[in-house]
Formats: structure tokens, C-alpha cells, sequence
């Protein structure tokens, strides 16, 4: 009967072209919309690794110039050490004697200066790499929050499939607007 244009239609194939001229359905505006989301999340979560790893790497650097900083003060106290020894020692040698212990007093003196020298300046590198690090990790607190946002609006997205409620899939896109809120405020404070 086709011949004459005449064709009966089931009643699945009257609804999926009821579907087709009908528009997007809700079902993919959610699908469109956990797609974006998943590549926003994709690149927050991507973000606050990266800022991690990056903090991590600073706290490793102010931890070893710490280190570093705490062997040259020991080196100072055994500098020191070594100065009182010599001071004891001039007091009980012999007369022709007492000048060589006064140049090593002298000697430990001018070492001290520079091993201090330098371990303030260890010091101050750790304080730096320190706040380094600390100016890292204030953003990624932020952009954790962020993704647990989106991840909360994909969840939603998702049952809003599953039940057709509308409300929900409202609730999703509110999740996923605070989530780029926080994203924009990790990097902007």
C-alpha cells in the first residue's frame, strides 16, 4: 500500500517522531548539560592538583632550607664551642704561647659571622618558599570546594533524568553556578 502513500504507523515509531519535530527534550538538555559540566570539572579538578603538587613542591623547599638553616647553627655552636676552648686555653698556657690561642679566638670569631650569615639567609629562603607554598593552597581549598559543587549538580542532573522532575535539574544548575563561582573566586583572591 505504500505505493498509493498510505502507511500505518506503530505506536513506537509515532513517538519517536513525535520526539524528533518535538525539539530537545529534557533529557538532552541534561545530557548537554552534565557534558559541560564534566569538562568544567574535568579542568577544575586538573587545577587544584596542579596547585597542590605546586604547594608541596614550596613546603619541600622551606622544609629543606630549614634543614639546612638548623646544621649551619649547629656549626655555629661547635664554632663557638671550639672560641670558649681557645678563651680557657689562653688563660693556661704559657706567655709565648697565648698568642696563637688569640688568632684562633679571632679565627672562630670571623667564621661565626659567616655561618651565621648564612643561616639567616636559609632562613629567610624557608620563611619564603613557606608562604609560597601557604598562597598556593588557598586557591585549591576553593577549587576543591568548586568541584564538589559540580560533582553535586551532575548527581542531580543525573536523577533528574530518572525521576522527571524538573525542580531538581534547577537544583543542579544552582550547584553548578555556585561551582563556577568558586572556581573564578580561587584564582581572582
Amino acid at each position: 500500500m505504500s505505493d498509493q502513500h498510505f502507511h500505518v504507523h506503530g505506536a513506537h515509531e509515532h513517538e519517536v517522531e513525535h520526539q524528533a519535530h518535538s525539539g530537545a527534550g529534557l533529557a538532552q538538555y541534561v545530557a548537554m548539560f552534565t557534558a559541560v559540566l564534566s569538562t568544567v570539572g574535568a579542568v577544575v579538578s586538573y587545577q587544584g592538583g596542579s596547585t597542590q603538587n605546586e604547594a608541596m613542591l614550596y613546603k619541600n623547599e622551606a622544609v629543606l632550607k630549614k634543614t639546612q638553616a638548623s646544621n649551619q647553627w649547629n656549626y655555629y655552636q661547635a664554632k663557638s664551642s671550639k672560641g670558649h676552648l681557645m678563651s680557657v686555653a689562653v688563660d693556661m698556657v704559657p706567655p709565648d704561647r697565648k698568642e696563637f690561642y688569640k688568632k684562633q679566638i679571632e679565627k672562630y670569631e670571623q667564621e661565626k659571622k659567616e655561618i651565621k650569615a648564612s643561616a639567616e639567609a636559609l632562613e629567610e629562603e624557608s620563611k619564603i618558599a613557606n608562604e609560597h607554598s601557604e598562597h598556593l593552597l588557598h586557591p585549591h581549598h576553593k577549587l576543591a570546594q568548586a568541584m564538589t559543587l559540580i560533582q553535586i549538580a551532575i548527581s542531580l542532573a543525573s536523577i533528574t533524568v530518572l525521576t522527571r522532575k524538573r525542580w531538581l535539574f534547577a537544583g543542579a544548575g544552582i550547584a553548578a553556578a555556585g561551582g563556577v563561582v568558586l572556581w573564578a573566586l580561587a584564582w581572582l583572591a
